[in-house]
């Protein structure tokens, strides 16, 4: 997954067709390093911009987002300086990973200023930067001061300037001459000496232009064939020819029916594997919102629930080691027999045993072997063999109890396991309300207590279970939470309605809905391969998936949310998969 400079160039063309001698209309900072930008053309547009340092993005988007109560202070300084004004260019310098727009806006004393908002796609270097027209900083979404970076300050009144940490070219400004010197006298093999030398070419695009010219990407750049670098240099001049006129050729790789690559022209590299389907897309908006959406989601859901987390792995780093030290003491309470046996030999030998030493040897009568017996020699045979009985039962006491202790601290670390795998799951606020109440009523962590009153209540996205429906029209839901997982399985599931649950690990409660009608196997194997996906066994190549009608499923009472019982199921093994039509 490559969010090169070509990826940027195709967005730039778009952005300058579909923006330019538009109004910025709102400004909102939804999240800390994100921002978007209401355009008013012939249309209304949204330009989303994210300076994640895991997940940087820029596209326009039909997605609405609520903005806090509390506008932050960078979202309050764009307003200021330009809500209202004309986006005048958009540019990309130099085939780099970023992007200028420049906005016209009247200052407070009514004079035309044309301030620039940079947005840098740089991985955990990305930032969204606002400059004067003499090209000094105003603020950003990030500051950086010398202490953090020793390459450029991102502050207020510092000029600012793309960091170069390394010497490359601008590709479509270079001849296929230039072109055949740089690669010939670069280090390593032909695809680095392509990415390495220059700007905003992935390691993925290298390939793809190794791969049309017919070269082998592997061998050292200096010991290419001069044909060879020739048809290379015609294959990248004619791709950068493109990319100065507009022109680009925009897909994305399915791998087995999942998002795997994209890039802003076709990948013949990928046309001919197994298991890869190639996908034209228009608007390079359109191909980075599809492609990381889920993953943008995903990452900030995992930024939002990070205090759960950490609460949540303390409980389990707790519980594990609870655990294993029980089973320690479980274990240590196995010589409890041998002490009885001890003490039963002593008091049946007591008769001959006249001087006890440090130890005897006397016949056990069970098996007819000699056994050595360690002795406490200022005791008696009789006290000696009291004090294994008392040995005996105490270790006795310490193991009975220890039995209910193990299965309650065993159902207490799957139970959290369960609830890392909702975390996983959560897709919105609501989700992690839910997961968080869960913690407070199993009394992991202390009940959250709201103070003050007329305080006013955010909207919140209503926590819903996971839809999908089958090529042949079957209805799956799984839960993303315990609490959903009782509420599918024993009040929305009819009798006769299928469950599906990973055997003997965390997972979702799958209900595939029969309405009436005969189930499919098809239908059978797609719900299995989403319980499977959709729990503890997600990253395993194959799982193995208990399932049965609903009204064989049982909660025991007082049990904890998401625990059930069944004694009658089927069982198949099934690839872990969710590529359904969800809904």
């Amino acid at each position: 997954m490559a969010f090169d400079g070509l990826i940027i160039a195709d967005l730039v063309s778009e952005l300058r067709t579909k923006t330019v001698g538009g109004r910025i209309t709102r400004i909102v900072q939804p999240e800390h390093d994100e921002l978007i930008l209401t355009i008013k053309t012939q249309d209304t547009l949204r330009l989303l911009m994210s300076a994640d340092a895991s997940l940087p993005l820029i596209y326009l988007t039909e997605a609405r987002k609520e903005a806090p109560d509390q506008s932050p202070a960078f979202c309050m300084l764009l307003r200021k300086y330009i809500m209202g004004g004309k986006i005048k260019d958009v540019f990309q310098p130099e085939n780099e990973r970023v992007i200028f727009i420049d906005i016209e806006h009247y200052d407070e004393l009514g004079d035309l200023r044309v301030r620039r908002l940079i947005i840098e796609i740089m991985g955990k270097h990305s930032n969204i930067i606002l400059c004067d027209d003499e090209g000094i900083i105003i603020d950003s979404i990030k500051r950086i001061p010398a202490t953090v970076s020793s390459v450029r300050e991102v502050l207020t009144g510092r000029p600012y300037f793309i960091a170069k940490t390394a010497e490359k070219s601008d590709p479509t400004k270079i001849s296929k001459e230039d072109f055949v010197r740089i690669v010939k006298g670069a280090k390593g093999n032909l695809t680095k000496a392509v990415y390495m030398s220059f700007n905003g070419i992935s390691p993925l695009m290298a390939n793809e232009f190794i791969y049309r010219a017919g070269m082998d990407g592997d061998l050292p750049a200096g010991e290419q064939p001069g044909e060879g670098l020739e048809k290379l240099a015609d294959v990248f001049t004619g791709c950068m020819d493109d990319v100065r006129n507009g022109r680009f050729n925009a897909c994305e790789v399915y791998k087995d029916g999942n998002p795997y690559e994209y890039a802003a022209f076709w990948l013949t590299s990928f046309d001919d594997l197994s298991g890869i389907e190639l996908r034209k897309i228009d608007s390079p908006s359109e191909l980075l919102e599809n492609f990381y959406m889920e993953k943008n989601l995903a990452e900030r859901m995992r930024q939002r629930s990070s205090a759960l987390r950490h609460s949540v792995s303390t409980i389990r780093e707790r519980t594990v080691k609870k655990y294993e030290l029980q089973l320690s003491q479980l274990e240590d309470t196995q010589k409890r027999d041998k002490y009885k046996l001890f003490g039963e030999l002593l008091c049946a030998y007591a008769h001959e045993i006249k001087v006890p030493g440090r130890s005897v040897s006397v016949i056990d009568y069970n098996t007819g072997e000699e056994v050595t017996i360690p002795m406490d020699e200022e005791l008696s045979t009789i006290d000696n063999s009291k004090a294994y009985f008392d040995k005996y039962r105490k270790m006795k006491r310490t193991y009975d109890a220890l039995i209910g202790y193990i299965e309650k601290t065993k159902e207490d670390l799957e139970h959290i396991e369960s609830v890392a795998l909702e975390l996983d799951m959560a897709t919105c606020e609501d989700d992690l309300i839910l997961i968080r109440r869960e913690l407070e009523e199993a009394g992991y962590v202390k009940r959250t207590v709201v103070q003050g009153k007329g305080k006013k209540k955010q909207k919140k996205e209503e926590s819903v279970p996971l839809h999908f429906v089958t090529p042949d029209g079957f209805h799956i839901y799984v839960g993303k939470n315990n609490y959903q997982n009782d509420e599918l399985t024993f009040k929305f599931a009819g009798g006769n309605d299928w469950w599906f649950h990973l055997k003997g690990a965390p997972g979702s409660h799958v209900i595939l809905k029969t309405e009436g009608r005969e189930v499919s196997d098809s239908a059978m194997e797609q719900a299995a391969a989403v319980a499977a996906y959709y729990s503890s066994g997600r990253d395993n190549a194959k799982a193995e998936v208990d399932y049965l009608e609903r009204k064989n499923v049982k909660k025991p009472g007082g049990a904890r949310p998401g625990f059930v019982v069944y004694y009658t199921n089927y069982s198949m093994v099934v690839k872990p998969s969710a590529n359904l039509e969800k809904l």
